[in-house]
């Protein structure tokens, strides 16, 4: 018998041994490692995985000479309780590790996956490495969006860093952090989640980058009241195969906790295909205190396509902002924008209080914005490149952006008098390669190469915008686009890059659909600090002088309904068989392979055009450009209005009426009672007289039926929670 009790109790010991989450010899410090095969400090079975892996996480803390927690892969961890991390500590795995909520876990609203041991807060915090699956299609009773199943949830902490993690398919957010400071979330990949990808409330000190995320619900990267942030280099974007999603980056200052918002940075990400707009700033902040210190925000350097796909919302496109002060948005490319790729507005269903003195203004420079369309609701009076709805209190500064191809126009509600209005010339604009064309340098991502083209937006910015960062020969200007003031910036054509012969090579004509790389060209590396990048050319060479020479082109004045035309000349060995031609006409304009070029500008077309030229031989070719300024006629020329003496009344004539009660204006007048003496230009016709005056009655009419529609519309702003809560509710919010 006592033999018997015996080996039951040594069996038991064994037992207890073999299932103790403790293995009786620890690894070294500093790292403890849980595994699913029975070869860690702390083994796991497949079920309730989050008892020892919060056993090795309470260890680490309680053992300074410890920092780590290791989950070995592969293997699916599946937890049914949050996962408590300590100060000091690093949780990571191997890539075949996953965390998997279990299946109906039924947690209460805001309780995450992981979050701190001490309620009042941690610091030097890291997670890193493995997957977590949040299991949405195992929790089907609850609702994306309402604070379900958090994967990372961190309050009162500083020193956090979240990268190199796979997270996908949840209810909620991937990283929420509240009144943090000193955050870093790079390197991951975020996927269908149910909220925000990062958000960040009233944090400090943070920096979002190099991040891929694919939008389900609400946006990928969310700051509200929060400060020193810098967010860049992400790619975001939304599900490719049903339009949902909101934007892809969120500003929001306003409600609980709000502040001051002046150090926002966003820069050199790609944002395409969102729902919502890419970039949203919101200020509804009610505060006298701070209502106005939201302001400074810089985007520059991104790439903006396809955004704003949403449905059921009118505020969307490639930037949408109100209520910042003095927001800054330069250097960045915008192509297939829905509604606008740059507008003032708010959700329809809030009213801010905005101050009209001293206003907000939006200053947007250097930038590109091509093929803007209408958005899908309410599409009437839309697709313009840059839009302003808030004319009472908001105004815009557009200085030397390139305008082209957008199906509503260039500005509602705004205007440039430094804008130019020509095909940009990218490298290849169907796979979003938005480098600038250039005879003397293209940077294809592996190698400098040229083009047989110049693009118009080289050498084009804003004369004083830092330059310095492009190679040189630089042209001592910056370059409009994505790539301005950048190492990769294209060539300008006054560059030290000569198309020359080798004595030793044969003249080969190239490909007119190609570009090539540098045969003769020697060049050297970027220095270390990435600021000046430097080539040198080899031997032996010679100047050909064969090619053709285009005759510099005088910059030319033009108004509406006035022709314009020359004959380009050029000089060459081949002159007799010299053949013009233009890649990139403005619409109406001619041009015949002997060079004579004709144009009569219409309204609509003002602004300053720079339309490239180019003479070939067959074998050589040359290019210039013209910079023509489009001026609006004189307001005698429009509506033949003109002094008494200028008028001659033959006959009794109908007068033109007009009508204030918002009814068009309507008249005749006989081309015949109209003459110009000093110019004696063409005489303007009764029909463009009617069409131009009521044209511009519409106008005043229509802006009086938006302010008006607005003010009905308008109901008061409710901060009672965040703006998510009432605006997504309907269209974001759903699977």
């Amino acid at each position: 018998m006592l033999i018997k009790r015996l080996g039951i109790f040594l069996l038991v010991i064994c037992l207890i041994f073999a299932n103790a989450p403790v293995a009786s010899c620890r690894s070294a410090p500093p790292i403890v490692y849980v595994s699913g095969n029975g070869s860690g400090d702390f083994n796991c079975d497949g079920k309730d995985d989050h008892v020892q892996i919060n056993q090795a996480l309470k260890f680490v803390a309680s053992n300074p000479k410890y920092t780590t927690v290791h989950l070995k892969g592969p293997f699916t961890y599946v937890i049914d309780d949050t996962l408590l991390i300590g100060s000091n500590t690093i949780l990571q795995g191997d890539s075949t590790a996953v965390i998997k909520l279990a299946n109906n876990a039924g947690w209460k609203s805001m309780k995450p996956l992981i979050q701190q041991m001490n309620s009042a807060g941690n610091s030097n915090i890291v997670v890193r490495g493995f997957e977590i699956d949040a299991n949405h299609d195992g929790n089907l009773k609850v609702a994306k969006g309402k604070g379900y199943y958090n994967i990372m949830y961190f309050t009162h902490c500083n020193n956090i860093k979240v990268y190199n993690m796979y997270m996908h398919d949840g209810h909620g957010d991937g990283v929420r952090i509240k009144y943090g400071k000193n955050i870093q979330l790079y390197n991951n990949k975020i996927s269908k989640l149910g909220h925000d990808g990062f958000f960040l409330s009233e944090c400090e000190n943070a920096e979002v980058w190099n991040n891929k995320i694919v939008c389900r619900t609400n946006s990928g990267v969310r700051i509200w009241n929060s400060n020193k942030v810098k967010i860049h280099n992400n790619e975001i974007d939304s599900l490719y195969y049903r339009p949902i999603g909101g934007p892809g980056i969120q500003i929001e200052k306003g409600g609980t906790g709000s502040g001051t918002m002046d150090q926002i940075e966003i820069y050199e990400n790609i944002v395409h295909d969102t729902y919502g707009p890419g970039i949203w700033l919101f200020n509804y902040d009610t505060s006298p205190a701070t209502k106005e210190k939201g302001k400074n925000v810089h985007i520059h350097h991104n790439i903006f396509y396809n955004t704003g796909t949403n449905t059921g919302i009118t505020w969307t496109g490639g930037i949408v902002a109100s209520g910042f002060h003095d927001t800054l948005i330069e250097n960045n490319v915008f192509d297939g924008a829905y509604h606008a790729a740059i507008v003032h507005m708010y959700p329809e269903a809030y009213s801010p209080s905005y101050s009209a003195n001293p206003g907000y203004t939006t200053i947007v420079r250097n930038n590109i914005i091509v093929n803007t369309r209408q958005r899908i609701k309410s599409p009437s009076g839309t697709g313009y490149a840059v839009a302003n709805y808030l004319t009472k209190n908001h105004k815009f500064v557009l200085e030397n952006n390139c305008l082209y191809g957008n199906s509503g126009g260039n500005y509602k509600n705004c205007a440039s008098k430094s804008d130019i209005y020509v095909n940009p010339l990218f490298a290849d604009q169907k796979k979003h390669d938005y480098h600038l064309q250039s005879t003397a340098g293209r940077w294809n991502g592996k190698t400098w190469v040229k083009d047989k083209v110049t693009s118009p937006c080289i050498d084009a910015g804003y004369p004083l915008s830092d330059y310095t960062n492009e190679p040189e020969d630089n042209g001592d200007r910056i370059n409009i686009g994505r790539y301005g003031n950048t190492i990769y910036a294209s060539l300008s054509p006054a560059s030290r890059v000569k198309t020359v012969q080798s004595p030793l090579m044969e003249v080969i004509p190239e490909d007119a659909n190609e570009v090539e790389e540098y045969p003769y060209i020697a060049m050297e590396t970027f220095d270390t600090d990435r600021s000046n990048f430097r080539y040198s050319e080899t031997g032996p060479f010679f100047d050909t002088g064969q090619g053709p020479v285009i005759e510099s082109i005088p910059e030319t004045v033009v108004k509406i309904g006035e022709n314009l035309n020359f004959t380009l000349k050029a000089s060459g060995t081949n002159g007799d068989n010299l053949i013009f031609s233009s890649p990139d006409l403005p619409e109406g304009a001619d041009l015949d392979e002997t060079g004579f070029f004709s144009w009569t500008p219409e309204e609509g077309q003002e602004g300053v055009h720079i339309i490239p030229f180019e003479a070939s031989d067959g074998l050589f070719s040359d290019s210039k450009v013209a910079v023509i300024t489009v001026e609006e006629a004189n307001e005698e020329e429009i509506t033949g209005e003109a002094n008494e003496e200028e008028i001659i009344e033959e006959t009794n004539e109908e007068k033109i009426t007009g009508k204030t009660d918002g009814e068009e204006i309507t008249g005749k007048a006989n081309k015949e009672e109209i003459i110009e003496e000093e110019t004696n230009k063409e005489k303007i016709t009764e029909e463009k007289t009617t069409d131009k005056i009521n044209e511009e009655v519409n106008k005043e009419v229509n802006k009086g039926e938006i302010e008006e529609k607005e003010n009905e519309e308008a109901v008061p702003l409710n901060i009672s929670g965040t703006i998510y809560e009432t605006i997504f509710t309907e269209f974001l919010l759903k699977d």
